[in-house]
């Protein structure tokens, strides 16, 4: 049980950097679109916005997703730690 709440709150802890991160690209995002737009708030303008948002997480989604499997099929070598030495600690 100790296990899964350690897994749980590295989960939660992760998600919220994750939420923390976004909305600073999303204050970084908005600031460009309004130095290129100005400060103008048409739905023309805020459908541009969230296109190009969207279109730059689904790419870094996908390259995320593909880094990822990649780096499934990586292996790792084995490490015989008796070989070297060291001993398990009880």
């Amino acid at each position: 049980m100790k296990t899964e709440v350690i897994e749980k709150m590295a989960t939660l802890v992760t998600a919220s950097f994750g939420l923390v991160a976004a909305l600073a690209w999303n204050n970084t995002v908005t600031t460009i679109f309004k130095d290129l737009f100005g400060e103008q708030s048409s739905i023309s303008a805020m459908l541009m916005y969230a296109v190009v948002v969207t279109l730059i997480a689904v790419a870094i989604t996908v390259y995320v997703g593909k880094a990822a499997e990649k780096a499934k099929t990586i292996k790792t070598p084995e490490i015989d730690f008796r070989k070297l030495g060291i001993r398990r600690m009880k």
